[in-house]
């Protein structure tokens, strides 16, 4: 099989939507983040500065999944196939949660009236919160596994989705998006809204620190096969370590006010958890509960060895036109949020 770099292309389309995941992870956690705990601001004023907190950057984030599902799509078509198929009830949950966050944001400064702006406030935050907790649950059943069939065929129900451990990990990515988007609020604000957040980020943290305690220890119990990697490959508990570590700063950080530092952190550790998730998978993409052989592995989905190379020059030239147009955004948008006539 051809290689680049020492790697072979289906490897090199796997880092690459690895990449790209990761990417909406950091950047749309903290606006998801940020929505969940819009109902925690009583004040219209303090809303209305959270909101424009992230008004400039959450519909750019979005990018990030629209390019990792075209490039699933593109990479690895019997993959997508399989994951919108096995996930289609979850995934239209998924679709109208996202409009509602974005008509939301938009439709809510359309009107003075009270009740007008709370409905879309409620809307807000129980839209953000259904993303993350849907996010987190397709997460949590790809890492436990599917039952698959010899076809690929899901066997399962609805039920199936809602394993104990898929929960856990659902609640993991809700606190995780909680913490990176208080952080990425209190840098934003400042007053009486920087103070409240100040003890938002503290009690987010430790509801962070709780569930990665126990997704770690029901990981290591109970899904043995996201630890054959390590075992086969100990240099790789660098990751792991990596994690412990960035919580630790994450929480110091935090207690002495360097939020920056803090926000740096905790995209560390969004990006570190992820490529845990990657390298206990790989080379599968999708596991089979049934029988293992039923599992897709990276090989068996790849595209054709042809359209992975043009696909993979296209990736180069792309993603660094994505990756600076957010710096642009974030650089442009830097700084406290002030209230003008031109916000939401």
């Amino acid at each position: 099989m051809e290689t680049i770099l020492g790697l072979d292309l289906p490897t090199w389309w796997f880092l690459v939507i690895g990449g790209l995941i990761t990417g909406y992870g950091v950047l749309d956690g903290f606006d998801l983040g940020a929505g969940s705990l819009h109902l925690f601001f009583n004040k219209e004023e303090s809303r209305r500065l959270v909101l424009n907190a992230i008004g400039p950057v959450w519909d750019g984030n979005e990018v990030w999944l629209v390019i990792a599902g075209g490039a699933l799509f593109a990479g690895f078509p019997l993959v997508y196939g399989v994951i919108l198929s096995t996930f289609y009830i979850p995934f239209m949950l998924f679709l109208v949660a996202l409009i509602f966050r974005a008509i939301s944001i938009e439709f809510r400064s359309k009107e003075p009236w009270t009740w007008w702006r709370k409905m879309w406030d409620i809307s807000y935050t129980v839209s953000s919160t259904a993303i993350t907790l849907l996010l987190g649950l397709v997460l949590g059943n790809l890492i436990h596994g599917l039952p698959l069939n010899s076809q690929h065929e899901f066997t399962g129900n609805l039920l199936t989705f809602f394993n104990p451990y898929a929960i856990l990990i659902a609640f993991t990515t809700l606190s995780l998006f909680m913490l990176h988007g208080a952080i990425y609020l209190v840098m934003k604000t400042e007053n009486r809204l920087y103070a409240k957040l100040t003890v938002l980020v503290n009690n987010c943290s430790k509801f962070f620190i709780l569930c990665f305690i126990l997704t770690s220890m029901a990981t290591l119990i109970y899904i043995p096969h996201m630890t054959h990697q390590f075992k086969d490959h100990p240099q790789l508990f660098i990751l792991p370590m990596i994690a412990v570590f960035t919580l630790l700063n994450i929480k110091r950080n935090i207690d002495s006010r360097r939020y920056f530092t803090a926000f740096f952190y905790s995209c560390i550790i969004t990006s570190c958890l992820l490529i845990l998730f990657a390298v206990g998978l790989y080379p599968n993409i999708v596991l089979s509960t049934t029988d293992p052989a039923n599992s897709i592995s990276i090989y068996d989905a790849a595209s054709s060895t042809k359209s992975l190379k043009i696909m993979l020059l296209i990736a180069a030239i792309g993603t660094p036109l994505v990756i600076g147009y957010s710096i642009f955004v974030f650089w442009t948008f830097r700084g406290k949020v002030k209230l003008t006539d031109m916000s939401y």
